[in-house]
């Protein structure tokens, strides 16, 4: 081939990238946002930064969502007008969310109001767990017929977030009032353990290698460190704020924090268990979520109506998305 030839394909290859990359942009993968402000879920295209769709839960508020592994389906737990054990609307459904339509297509209703909040799929299993705050339980789902099929008692009131191990066998919940988490055996759907920590506890985050969780004291400026070969605390770590959402980078390195009442966001070195970087964020930063990719955080601000985009490479915060009032829970659809 020719220099001018090769040159011209080259070209062309480009060309046409640009053109399916128009045609389909969720080949990059999108964003997904919770919006308690406007009660919808904001998709964000992550390439140009935009928020270019929302789709409204036709719900009283969902703080939190996942995405089906396939990257096509987004699932909506609507939790209620009120924060964890403060009075108001108790939800009692979640909504199904088709991406390629950006529609509810299902619905699941769990009877009576559960205010349920954080979906996790099983990573072996295909199946959906959300936590159900009211019925101290993490229920279990199945998403391809939206059945519930059973659930697992988590013995604690205020199970508000859920994280699960990689083999899919164990379950941890961070119980917000009561201070603890839960250590569940999803196989055999019970509770094996509860582990005290505070007076108070906010979100959840497990090591990657699955040996540690992390959870974040609300009493003290403080991060719990749990050994899950023993289920005790075995290290605090202090913060800069009190810490509210967690979530660990996919290379191990890294834990990252959101510090709300300062507005900042602080980085853990995981090998050191010192914090290394601390960065200013808009009003009151919420949840952390770490793209798979490893090369980018995003940083939902509850207040401000926005995401920031922090770069990993040299941890500056490299953009700032709108995407509504009440930015909350994050989730990533992979690429079709």
């Amino acid at each position: 081939m020719r220099p001018w030839q090769a040159a011209l394909t080259l070209s062309s290859l480009v060309l046409l990238s640009c053109f399916l990359w128009a045609r389909n942009p969720t080949r990059a993968g999108l964003l997904l946002v919770a919006v308690k402000g406007d009660n919808s879920v904001g998709i964000v295209d992550p390439k140009t930064s935009q928020k270019v769709a929302e789709v409204a839960e036709g719900g009283v508020t969902g703080h939190e969502l996942t995405v089906s592994p396939d990257g096509r389906t987004a699932y909506v737990p609507i939790y209620g007008n009120a924060g964890v054990g403060e009075p108001g609307t108790d939800g009692h459904n979640m909504v199904v969310i088709d991406l390629a339509s950006r529609k509810v297509i299902g619905n699941v209703d769990f009877g009576k109001g559960v205010r349920p909040h954080c979906p996790v799929f099983g990573p072996k299993n295909g199946l959906l767990y959300v936590t159900t705050e009211l019925n101290r339980s993490v229920s279990i789902i199945d998403p391809a017929t939206l059945k519930i099929i059973g659930s697992v008692p988590t013995n604690q009131d205020q199970s508000h977030m859920l994280v699960i191990s990689r083999d899919g066998h164990r379950g941890y919940t961070t119980n917000v009032g009561p201070g603890t988490v839960s250590v569940l055996d999803l196989d055999a759907r019970k509770t094996i353990a509860v582990i005290p920590v505070s007076g108070q506890i906010q979100r959840i985050a497990l090591s990657v290698d699955g040996s540690k969780i992390f959870t974040s004291d609300q009493t003290k400026p403080q991060l719990a460190v749990i050994d899950t070969a023993t289920n005790k605390v075995t290290q605090w770590v202090p913060l800069p704020g009190l810490g509210y959402g967690t979530a660990t980078t996919p290379d191990g390195k890294w834990l990252i924090t959101a510090n709300p009442l300062i507005h900042k966001v602080s980085a853990l070195n995981l090998s050191t268990m010192k914090v290394e970087h601390v960065l200013d964020m808009p009003v009151r930063p919420q949840a952390i979520l770490v793209r798979p990719d490893n090369q980018v955080a995003y940083v939902s601000c509850d207040k401000s109506r926005k995401v920031a985009v922090i770069n990993l490479s040299d941890w500056t915060v490299k953009d700032l998305i709108d995407v509504g009032p009440g930015a909350d829970g994050m989730a990533w659809a992979k690429a079709e």
